[in-house]
């Protein structure tokens, strides 16, 4: 983000990389609005899409604003193990069921009368539950199976035909013959930048309005959905509050702001700087890291500050992400042009910030709320 040279809650515009050339630019602007997405990926399970690093909470963050609510993480409890692609309640609500290691139905135990029909935070947490206690099924012990395979072959290619065909692509799987591995998969971020109705970002406790700066979507956090979101409310957000945010951008804009924007340089130096020591370390072909540190983030954050948080576990997650935070990025790919080594390099510095907000955000806030289970 391009802070304004005079003003400290001003911001006039943004700096980009053109991966097809390697041009870097300044984008003048009086308003600008952040519409990244969540940052489901900084978790080992996640629904989102790879581009969900978070980049537009990080860019915040590093302009020194606050991120509001990001303990608040919601997950899905049947993600396909290995690939987190959704697999719909609707598996359980024709009649399939999850089972452990063992082969018992676990949730009989945890929701005697709802069973697999309990609501999402619950079956994900029991599921969690058995993985940490042992009894989580593969050779790691980290994953549960969902039994669907006693209901007739009719009967899942006329109701879950989408099912049958991801599970054959994401897991390799026959649903009529054998089970489907799952895992507790993150779905949604509640926290995010804070914003008004209007769509326009905080930057204090006391609401003081960032000027020029605008989100909207996952990015941002209005906080319409407190600490759990209910099923299509993301969209409904999107829509409520993007518009809010165009009509709040074209009543405010005037043609002549765009002639007089000064920049402190300050930030986009350090960006520069930052590109520069990336493309500059010294690494042999082997030594690029970027994969590895993001695989140990990933997998710290999955069993440490996912589903079920306690205390000692949490401490533990956030020593390993402080960790992380120090370590050094070192890239193969020395060139500008299309770097994708240099573009996965700075989503992860992006994702490894908010790991860290996101774990120590768990830590302080010490009592169960919504989707946040302080065991």
């Amino acid at each position: 983000l391009l802070k304004d040279k005079y003003q400290e809650n001003k911001i006039n515009g943004v700096s980009a990389m053109c991966m097809e050339d390697g041009t870097i630019h300044k984008f003048m602007s009086p308003h600008t609005v952040l519409a990244t997405g969540g940052y489901g990926r900084i978790y080992q399970s996640a629904t989102a899409a790879h581009a969900c690093t978070g980049d537009g909470n990080a860019m915040v963050v590093r302009a020194g604003y606050p991120l509001m609510d990001s303990e608040f993480i919601q997950f899905h409890p049947t993600g396909v193990y290995g690939a987190g692609c959704l697999l719909t309640e609707g598996c359980r609500g024709e009649g399939g069921y999850l089972v452990n290691r063992e082969g018992e139905r676990f949730m009989t135990r945890y929701a005697p009368t709802a069973q697999d029909l309990a609501s999402r935070d619950v079956v994900a947490r029991s599921m969690t539950q058995e993985i940490i206690e042992g009894r989580g099924c593969g050779e790691k012990k980290d994953h549960i199976f969902l039994q669907l395979n006693h209901l007739p072959k009719e009967l899942l290619e006329e109701r879950l035909p989408g099912i049958m065909e991801t599970s054959k692509i994401f897991a390799g799987v026959d649903i009529t013959k054998e089970p489907v591995p799952v895992l507790p998969t993150v779905h949604y971020n509640m926290g995010g930048i804070p914003t008004n109705y209007n769509a326009e970002v905080f930057s204090t406790k006391d609401r003081k309005i960032v000027e020029g700066l605008y989100s909207v979507g996952e990015a941002a956090c209005v906080s319409v959905h407190g600490a759990n979101r209910l099923g299509a409310n993301s969209l409904l957000d999107l829509v409520v509050f993007g518009r809010s945010a165009g009509k709040n951008v074209v009543s405010k804009f005037k043609e002549s702001q765009k002639d007089n924007l000064d920049i402190d340089s300050t930030g986009f130096n350090q960006t520069l700087d930052n590109i520069e020591e990336l493309l500059n370390t010294n690494t042999r072909s082997q030594d690029s890291n970027t994969g590895v540190v993001r695989q140990e983030m990933q997998e710290a954050m999955q069993k440490y500050a996912s589903v079920y948080k306690k205390k000692d576990l949490l401490e533990e997650g956030f020593d390993i992400i402080d960790n992380l935070l120090d370590q050094k990025i070192s890239i193969n790919d020395k060139g500008l042009i299309w770097n994708t080594d240099l573009i996965e390099a700075l989503e992860l510095q992006n994702m490894l910030s908010l790991a860290y907000v996101t774990s120590s955000a768990s830590l302080y806030r010490e009592e169960s709320r919504g989707s946040h289970f302080r065991y």
